[in-house]
């Protein structure tokens, strides 16, 4: 709901307008807040896989390597959000959107970089800079392929990307990626604050209003963070070491080409620049009572590219628009681009702090994995709200049956494929490449009267 001490229903739905500061300040922050675990999650998963996070090797030198990533995911979201407030040229949409670590490109990070270490992230980072540009270009006529993507395909899309997800969820909240002789997984011990997590957030989420609803995620953590201290799971010893302030270090693992991460990171950033937007016009309708006008799409779709490739080029990973924060716009009614900027600046100077990447790798694996299961399960049930607007005729049901069984089948055994190249068994096995490739080839090819 509008708040009219911040200003007249006018001002309130102009994006130049600029609110007292001492109201600013807080809005700001709130946004941050909003988005900040899913933010800082996709590194954690990714330097996971890569055997570089929580239970790997590098917990005695305090996690170098994954305190840095989650630095970078704060810094350039905040970044990337003020290309999206400010603009510099024809880049960004000069609206109040948050721009963030993206959840959708994890399904394909996770096996480009499974078990390689540091090894692996310089031919991830590479591809993220190709993906980013790729990205910019889509800017120049993504309108003109939102006819290939309906809701059948996007649904199915974004239940991939849910279904991919899901297992890491349970592995985290469990204690981890199992492990031969960690007798701790799945116990009782790891499982209790991960389930103190999901009952605190659907505690909020559903009898609270307001501000409190929008972070219950992150309010849920904060209760299994103190259940786990209260368990003696959480340690501050790598705190210390962390140093108060840091400049990122371009390229810090080096340049790779791997073909399946460049396929797999311009293929996804057409389904990202789609959310863009989607997000977009829900920011205008939602704040402001209009459509979205065709340079505002452009420059927030030139702002995603520009935003994921530097990231890339300093170890951050893809960025695009946070949904959570469009709902944020709708329900406070305020749509001042000055106030996410405000919270663009605070994200930035997080990101300047190497103590705060080390305060966030206090959170134990099961607490995150708390928070994690309801997000990723919001994921799946985003796809199927977005599948509600199908008509589940015999054509929609045949492109929805075939290219979740082939993508499933493939990503729930991946051995299927081990007689094909490394690149094709990476691509094919994410899952979520081939559902979209053969729903987005079927829904083309198959005439629209096809018998009921």
């Amino acid at each position: 709901m509008a708040d009219s001490t911040l200003g007249t229903p006018a001002q309130l739905r102009d994006p130049d307008f600029m609110p007292p500061l001492a109201s600013a300040v807080p809005l700001g922050i709130q946004h941050v807040l909003a988005m900040f675990v899913s933010n800082v999650t996709p590194a954690i998963i990714v330097c996971g896989a890569a055997g570089i996070g929580f239970g790997s090797d590098q917990a005695a030198l305090g996690f170098p390597d994954m305190n840095y990533m989650i630095q970078m995911s704060m810094l350039f979201a905040g970044i990337a959000t003020l290309f999206q407030t400010i603009g510099v040229g024809p880049v960004g949409a000069r609206l109040p959107i948050v721009q963030g670590t993206s959840f959708a490109f994890v399904p394909v990070m996770i096996p480009a970089v499974a078990g390689l270490g540091t090894a692996g992230l310089g031919g991830l980072m590479t591809g993220v800079v190709i993906g980013g540009i790729f990205h910019f270009c889509l800017g120049f006529f993504v309108g003109r392929i939102r006819y290939a993507l309906p809701p059948l395909v996007t649904g199915l899309i974004v239940l991939m990307i849910g279904l991919a997800l899901v297992k890491v969820g349970i592995q985290y909240a469990a204690g981890g990626v199992p492990r031969m002789g960690t007798p701790e997984f799945g116990s009782l011990a790891m499982w209790l604050p991960a389930l103190v997590v999901v009952c605190v957030t659907l505690a909020i989420k559903f009898f609270t209003r307001g501000f409190m609803a929008v972070a219950a995620v992150l309010i849920g953590i904060i209760a299994g963070y103190l259940v786990a201290l209260a368990m003696g799971q959480v340690s501050f010893a790598n705190v210390g070491r962390a140093a108060g302030f840091a400049l990122p270090n371009p390229f810090r693992w080096g340049i790779e080409f791997n073909a399946a991460i460049i396929i797999g990171m311009c293929f996804m950033a057409i389904i990202s620049a789609i959310e863009t937007v989607g997000d977009v016009s829900g920011i205008t309708k939602g704040g402001a009572g209009r459509e979205a006008t065709d340079s505002e799409i452009t420059g927030a779709t030139f702002a995603d590219g520009v935003g994921s490739g530097i990231a890339g080029m300093f170890g951050g990973l893809p960025n695009t628009s946070f949904s959570q924060n469009v709902g944020l716009v709708a329900m406070t009614g305020l749509m001042s681009r000055h106030v996410v900027t405000i919270g663009a600046v605070f994200l930035i100077l997080c990101g300047l702090i190497p103590k705060v990447g080390a305060i966030i790798n206090t959170v134990p694996i099961n607490v995150l994995g708390g928070g994690v299961i309801v997000m990723f399960g919001m994921v799946c049930a985003s796809g199927v709200n977005m599948l509600s607007d199908v008509k589940w005729n015999r054509r929609n049901m045949v492109i929805f049956a075939t290219a979740l069984s082939v993508s499933l089948g493939l990503q729930l055994e991946p051995s299927a494929l081990q007689h094909m190249g490394d690149t094709a068994q990476i691509l094919l096995t994410s899952g979520l490449l081939p559902a979209a490739g053969i729903a987005i080839a079927l829904n083309l090819a198959l005439p629209e009267d096809l018998g009921d």
